[in-house]
């Protein structure tokens, strides 16, 4: 059913006039009757009866009326509710942990009461969570996604380059460095529990491996964070790779360190993906912040060639 049709029978209902209610509508009167015509012909019925001082309901029309009311009441609920800014913006920050998720979170302080839903599509690897943005599942993801393998329609701005640090229990040989070349952990075990092929951090860490001669494994059940930082305390030759913007926590008792890394600095490249084009507000103050507050990172740095543009 047309809703300018409804709109204009509403409209001519409540002044009795054609004229009034065209003028109201920014029509012309003739438009006005054609949407009329066009109403009637579809129900089949006529709604309204003219004479000489007006339009007047007809039977039909008064019984009409309501339903045609509540019916232009749902639609503008319905269109309002998709409008830019009406719901909240849902963000996928693949992880409650790591820097995408700080990073929205700080955002969210400085705005409270913004409309902000973050939540983790961890089982998508990067095409798939694009996938996502497109249908609408989220409005936004934060993913290390190749300029050459973004969908149509989707923008990616790398808006957050995060530095890796090693993270080592005590006992680590590296434990007590104040930073350490990349290079410089060849021979070091590096445990990365749940790396999952095909996606792409497995191709960063792979890339990052190859890159420095390094053994960088997933091997073994993943008990998750906890499990991993007690297995690092534990060890004296067991290491993992950070984001130096990643929250993690462990008991004071295991003493972890977190050492970064430099010539050069390795750094995973978080790019914001969203649907081209997308108007709502709280994307663009998003967005905005990113560019303004995401830390900075230094001059020489290392990223895998394939994600290596801005």
């Amino acid at each position: 059913m047309d809703v300018q049709a409804l709109q204009t029978f509403v409209a001519v209902a409540d002044t009795g006039q054609f004229q009034a209610a065209a003028a109201d509508l920014g029509i012309s009167q003739q438009a006005a009757s054609k949407r009329i015509a066009t109403l009637e012909r579809h129900l089949g019925v006529t709604l309204l009866v003219r004479t000489p001082r007006g339009s007047n309901l007809s039977l039909d029309g008064q019984v009409f009326l309501p339903h045609a009311k509540k019916a232009l009441t749902a639609f503008e609920q319905a269109e309002e509710s998709v409008r830019p800014g009406s719901r909240p913006l849902r963000v996928d920050v693949l992880n409650r942990r790591i820097a995408p998720a700080q990073a929205v979170y700080r955002f969210y302080l400085g705005r409270p009461g913004t409309g902000l839903d973050a939540v983790t599509l961890r089982d998508e690897n990067a095409g798939r969570a694009a996938r996502r943005v497109l249908e609408g599942t989220v409005d936004a993801t934060f993913r290390a996604l190749p300029p050459g393998e973004l969908p149509s329609g989707i923008t990616a701005e790398r808006l957050l380059d995060v530095p890796l640090q090693l993270l080592v229990g005590p006992s680590h040989p590296l434990a007590d460095a104040n930073g350490v070349s990349p290079a410089d952990l060849a021979g070091h075990r590096i445990w990365i529990p749940g790396i999952r092929p095909g996606t792409e951090w497995a191709a960063f860490y792979d890339a990052f491996a190859e890159a420095f001669g390094l053994s960088i494994d997933a091997l073994g059940p993943n008990f998750g964070d906890e499990a991993l930082m007690d297995a690092l305390a534990d060890s004296s030759s067991l290491a993992t790779l950070v984001g130096s913007e990643d929250r993690y926590l462990w008991p004071q008792g295991h003493d972890l360190r977190r050492i970064p890394l430099h010539d050069p600095t390795p750094v995973y490249p978080h790019m914001l993906l969203f649907r081209s084009g997308d108007r709502h507000p709280v994307l663009t103050a998003l967005r905005e912040h990113l560019h303004t507050s995401a830390p900075g990172a230094p001059g020489d740095v290392w990223v895998p060639e394939r994600f290596d543009r801005p």
